[in-house]
């Protein structure tokens, strides 16, 4: 007998750059007769979605209100403060309301402590209800087009991990559990200090080597083919024009921002310090995202501005093409 993931009601709370096209995935792929309750404090983004998808997508005037709807729950916020004002929040929040059976997934990357705090509360006053971590990764290009990864915050052996991969499934390509109870967001941190720490070592690489007179696309190319191989470098290249859809390409106008990237490694570099983990990169590289963050040459704009922060050439087809 096959099992039952059909979700016919759902709440999602968060639609900015990463909830909003992962919400998208939801309406699209789910049953016909699921119904998605959304909450956002931009009132204009969720009147924009239930526009989109009306015979799909309802409206919630708060989380307390979307939790009063559904059976499953979904949350994307950007910050520890805003996890904690969507569940704890006494009068409007997830948990003033009675959550007993029902399933509860944070998407957002916070810090572990903040976590484990919401799923004591709701483990102590709704022993019935399913609480977990599951950040992703993969950026707003990878939310757009449904290949995320998501690390969930759990066992393999948890008795929701079928359900669970099934309802990420309709958003991301990969699932992977991480042990426990907020490892998810473990894992996640250490992966965005690894990536923000090669978008900067990329940018540095990079313009060395275009200050010697290699063009970036031969780099590129080289670095694809050798041992410095990776994500960042493939597709996501700090340096504009050499992967057409990487941000940078675009002016940096679409992707992880700066800032987010600045608060992901600052977290980073705490849970570094806290486990007794030495990082010998941390603190000079928490010292760059925080300068781009605050330069108005790259703010709100993708992390991987970075290269322009440390001086890289964004006009080299130029330079190449006039030779």
């Amino acid at each position: 007998m096959s099992e039952d993931f059909r979700f016919s009601t759902l709440g999602f709370i968060g639609l900015g750059a990463m909830g909003r096209p992962m919400l998208v995935h939801l309406a699209n792929k789910l049953p016909p007769d699921s119904r998605i309750y959304v909450f956002d404090v931009v009132e204009q983004v969720v009147d924009e979605v239930c526009d989109q998808f009306p015979e799909r997508i309802l409206k919630g005037s708060s989380a307390k209100d979307v939790a009063q709807q559904v059976e499953t729950i979904i949350t994307m916020v950007p910050e520890g403060s805003h996890v904690r004002s969507v569940y704890l929040d006494p009068q409007y929040g997830v948990c003033s309301t009675d959550i007993s059976n029902k399933l509860l997934v944070d998407c957002s990357t916070i810090d572990t402590a903040t976590s484990l705090a919401v799923k004591d509360h709701i483990a102590q006053n709704f022993p019935t209800a399913s609480f977990y971590d599951s950040p992703v990764s993969g950026g707003v290009v990878g939310a757009v087009k449904g290949t995320i990864a998501f690390f969930l915050g759990c066992a393999e052996s948890d008795p929701n991990v079928k359900r669970l991969t099934h309802l990420m499934s309709l958003m991301g390509k990969q699932i992977i559990p991480c042990g426990g109870p907020s490892l998810g967001l473990a894992a996640k941190l250490s992966n965005n200090y690894l990536s923000g720490i090669i978008a900067i070592a990329c940018s540095e690489a990079m313009d060395m080597g275009m200050r010697s007179g290699l063009d970036p696309r031969v780099l590129s190319k080289v670095y694809a083919a050798g041992t410095a191989q990776n994500t960042i470098c493939d597709r996501f290249c700090p340096v504009p024009h050499v992967y057409p859809e990487a941000p940078s390409s675009g002016g940096y106008k679409e992707g992880f921002k700066v800032q987010l990237m600045r608060k992901d490694f600052s977290l980073a570099v705490d849970m570094a310090k806290r486990v007794g983990s030495k990082n010998v990169l941390g603190e000079i590289g928490l010292e760059t995202y925080d300068g781009a963050s605050k330069d108005p040459r790259c703010q709100d704009l993708d992390s991987r501005v970075v290269y322009r922060y440390l001086g890289g050439d964004e006009d080299w087809q130029s330079k190449v093409n006039g030779s």
